[in-house]
């Protein structure tokens, strides 16, 4: 049976986060190893800085001395990543690395899950999830990226907006 590759957080020195990313690439490259260790993800957000008349924008890691990578976890791999210039270890209890959760995962961005939606904006649909579960409405807007819709239902005799996660509704078939 095939392992699933998991996201496990790698400890670095501050500031060699690029360069340890860089070397264990290549060393599984050269190990033949890219199939244990898939992707090198070092977590960044973009900042305006404020001070500059051209509104400059810079990215600062979120976790500085931390990198994320996807791999199959086994002694091999485990190995080849401990053993770079610049690790200082697998984040979990007791030298054991944890892999991140699905949640954590999403959280942080590090990946997209693909939503499918079955409806568009002016479709009919039905509130199937939440407080709002059981009425109708009609899609306003649709939000892929911060995985939400709006929209109006009535309520009370008024039409009002709602905003909702994607799966919250579904389609009305006509």
């Amino acid at each position: 049976m095939a392992e699933i590759p998991r996201w496990y957080v790698v400890h670095t020195y501050s500031g060699y986060e690029n360069t340890v990313s860089a070397t264990i690439m290549k060393a599984a490259e050269n190990r033949k190893m890219q199939d244990m260790i898939l992707e090198i993800n070092i977590p960044v957000e973009k900042v305006v800085d404020a001070s500059s008349p051209s509104g400059k924008v810079s990215e600062h890691k979120i976790f500085p001395g931390y990198i994320l990578v996807k791999m199959i976890m086994t002694d091999e791999s485990w190995h080849l990543v401990r053993n770079v210039r610049g690790v200082t270890g697998f984040v979990g209890a007791d030298g054991k690395p944890v892999p991140l959760t699905d949640e954590e995962i999403l959280a942080l961005g590090v990946e997209k899950r693909e939503v499918v939606v079955g409806y568009s904006e002016g479709d009919s649909v039905k509130v199937i999830d939440g407080p709002l579960e059981g009425f109708l409405g009609t899609v306003e807007e649709i939000d892929v990226d911060k995985n939400r819709v709006k929209v109006v239902v009535s309520m009370f005799g008024r039409e009002t907006p709602v905003d909702l996660e994607l799966d919250q509704v579904e389609f009305l078939s006509k």
